[in-house]
């Protein structure tokens, strides 16, 4: 089943949370989204929840000439996360990308102020987190969002995604303490293939979405 946008992915994904949520496994949740493209689908997942919603920037450091090939990625002022095996194919060293990394950590700050407008992030320790992305590929991104996040102190880690390749799977699966995904397709050349519609979310759509839910955000 392909998605019409990211809002009926997120409304599919919400559904699946819901079931869980009657189970009575979800207690104090808060639902961060990898922006830009996770914030429309996380919004559904929050507002099914009625739970908080905020923002995990992170940033993806892509091959040279290929910035669209996501090699490591990084989130806050964590070291960068690199895809070692990738690395030794490519024939790339750490110190290499060093200019890229340094770029990316320049855009991700500027997106941290951007979105959160002063605002300190939203409490995660000992509450039930669910990191939600419009999709995972080849997952670095997500594992270092993942790592970053552990090291908050989480009750409970979940990563909440409508489509994400099934090798990745077992890679996300010792990072979270659950995946809730709804395609494992074998191969997944692009996120974008699942979408009908999947036009770049900008910034404005990201800064209206937290501030409707800046009541609920404010309240941790």
């Amino acid at each position: 089943m392909r998605f019409h946008d990211r809002r009926h992915a997120g409304e599919e994904l919400a559904v699946r949370f819901l079931d869980r949520s009657a189970d009575g496994d979800l207690v104090d949740t808060v639902v961060l989204a990898l922006p830009r493209g996770g914030v429309p689908v996380a919004a559904q997942v929050a507002r099914a929840l009625q739970a908080p919603l905020d923002v995990l920037v992170a940033r993806k450091i892509g091959v040279p000439g290929r910035p669209e090939s996501g090699i490591g990625a990084i989130v806050a002022d964590d070291p960068p996360l690199f895809d070692r095996g990738a690395l030794e194919m490519l024939g790339l060293s750490e110190d290499r990308l060093g200019a890229d990394v340094a770029r990316e950590r320049v855009e991700l700050r500027r997106r941290e102020e951007v979105y959160r407008g002063g605002r300190r992030p939203a409490p995660v320790k000992d509450r039930t987190v669910i990191l939600v992305d419009d999709g995972v590929a080849t997952g670095v991104t997500a594992r270092a969002a993942l790592r970053h996040l552990r090291k908050r102190e989480p009750h409970l880690l979940i990563l909440g995604v409508p489509v994400c390749a099934s090798g990745t799977v077992d890679l996300m699966g010792r990072e979270a303490d659950d995946i809730v995904c709804l395609h494992q397709p074998s191969q997944l050349r692009s996120v974008s293939e699942w979408y009908d519609d999947f036009d770049q979310v900008g910034d404005d759509e990201v800064i209206e979405t937290l501030r409707r839910f800046s009541p609920l955000t404010s309240t941790g």
